[in-house]
């Protein structure tokens, strides 16, 4: 998931218990940053103390793993947690 669009914390929440309503046992959450500016605009920079939470958070919703970080992305270290061989 990509946070900083215009999406609220509780938005982020929300998502989260539908993934796990999903049976989603590893999630990453990043910071959207757009390519130039004909894309969507970014609503805000996301503080490493949101980034925390949100790790903490889901953690105990029952994820398995939580990559949550600035620069984290979908296959954030996925070897490592899904055990899909390292390329």
């Amino acid at each position: 998931m990509m946070v900083g669009a215009g999406e609220t914390n509780d938005e982020v929440l929300g998502v989260m218990d539908q993934l796990r309503g999903a049976d989603v046992h590893v999630m990453t959450i990043g910071q959207y940053l757009a390519p130039d500016s004909s894309y969507w605009p970014i609503d805000r920079y996301v503080t490493p103390a949101e980034f925390a939470t949100f790790k903490a958070e889901g953690l105990a919703r029952g994820f398995r793993h939580v990559e949550s970080g600035a620069l984290v992305r979908s296959s954030y270290n996925a070897h490592q947690h899904v055990g899909l061989p390292q390329r």
